[in-house]
């Protein structure tokens, strides 16, 4: 049944693209190009509403039981007239926070998704106490401007969004989650059928519509399959999600080190790196797909392996493969290289001795 309701979401998500591609246009959502845009057309957003219609057609027929299931959806709609106005008329950022802290507030202090404690790795636990309702809405918040920062090209955060949710359901099938297993497929569906009209060249935007949309949806989602588990273990969504949390951290380091306001905007992020390294836009964004998935599997393998030690070796070797690709492509900032002049001094002596 699942994988029927994955093909329904699926091609209802592409006989509704079409659809809300014409209304985009009528309604005025649509985007037009300008020094930090890579698309040189006035094109329609807004297509964020297609994976929504096909999301619903999907919760319609597997009709999911889960004391979540109400707030998460009551939250995706508060998202979505959020991503609308955005798309229409342009929100303020106050405004657009608002939205979105709305809609997290409703899952976490209505629904109860929170982040309540966590288990040590030597023994005991560390409650959160009333810290839980903020820490929760503070992930919930920032996975979803963090999938947004990410949509720059076509298909670029429909393919990391679909990546992300099949690692999210393969390992809620593993750890036995229905409730996330179900809601992963029928959101994968949705985002793939959009997907086959947003790829390179797109036809339509998501739009903030889209992006808000998914990034809701995908910290909710890694709240409940990983909640109130060890220290180790609760690094697993921050893997699966290594693509968007490490452009939006590295943005952040960015702004700092070049003493701009952190919500200064430029063509900085990954997906510009590439693009001046030399790289096509689809060749961009089938790299940053590549990436992704190494981070999908590296979650599933750091779940895997026994033992603290262990997992803080792997997790050590991926930090370190992280800070390499940020000096080599200059993600925060071209004569950013500590690793790599590091390296380069020990090289150095070596041959000088």
């Amino acid at each position: 049944m699942l994988y029927l309701t994955l093909f329904i979401c699926f091609i209802t998500s592409i006989l509704a693209t079409p659809l809300v591609k014409k209304l985009a246009f009528k309604i005025g959502a649509t985007d037009k190009p300008n020094q930090r845009k890579v698309h040189q057309r006035i094109m329609p957003r807004l297509g964020g509403l297609a994976i929504f219609i096909g999301f619903l057609v999907g919760y319609l027929v597997m009709q999911p039981t889960s004391i979540y299931a109400l707030p998460l959806l009551i939250g995706s709609f508060i998202i979505i007239i959020t991503g609308v106005l955005d798309d229409m008329m342009e929100l303020s950022p106050k405004i657009k926070l608002a939205g979105q802290l709305l809609a997290a507030g409703v899952v976490v202090i209505y629904g109860g998704v929170q982040i309540q404690f966590i288990n040590l790795p030597f023994g005991g636990t560390l409650e959160f106490g009333f810290l839980s309702i903020p820490l929760t809405i503070i992930w919930i918040v920032g996975i979803t401007n963090a999938i947004n920062l990410i949509d720059g090209l076509d298909g670029l955060a429909a393919g990391v969004s679909s990546i992300v949710l099949i690692t999210i359901s393969g390992m809620a099938i593993m750890m036995g989650n229905g409730f996330v297993t179900t809601m992963g497929f029928i959101m994968l569906g949705s985002t793939l059928g959009f997907l086959v009209y947003n790829f390179h060249p797109a036809k339509i935007f998501m739009g903030d519509t889209g992006a808000l949309f998914l990034g809701f949806i995908i910290s909710v989602l890694s709240l409940l399959g990983f909640k109130n588990v060890t220290v180790i273990s609760f690094i697993v969504p921050v893997i699966i999600l290594g693509v968007p949390i490490s452009d939006t951290f590295f943005a952040i380091i960015r702004r700092i080190v070049q003493n701009k306001p952190l919500s200064a905007p430029d063509k900085s992020h990954l997906h510009h790196c590439l693009l001046r390294l030399g790289y096509s836009h689809r060749q961009t964004v089938l790299i940053i797909y590549a990436m992704s998935a190494i981070f999908g599997l590296a979650a599933v393998i750091f779940s895997k392996v026994q033992g603290m030690w262990a997992s803080l070796l792997v997790l050590g070797i991926l930090l370190v493969a992280i800070e390499i690709i940020v000096e080599k492509i200059g993600l925060v900032d071209k004569n950013y290289r500590p690793i790599l002049n590091f390296v380069r001094g020990v090289r150095y002596s070596r041959v000088k001795n």
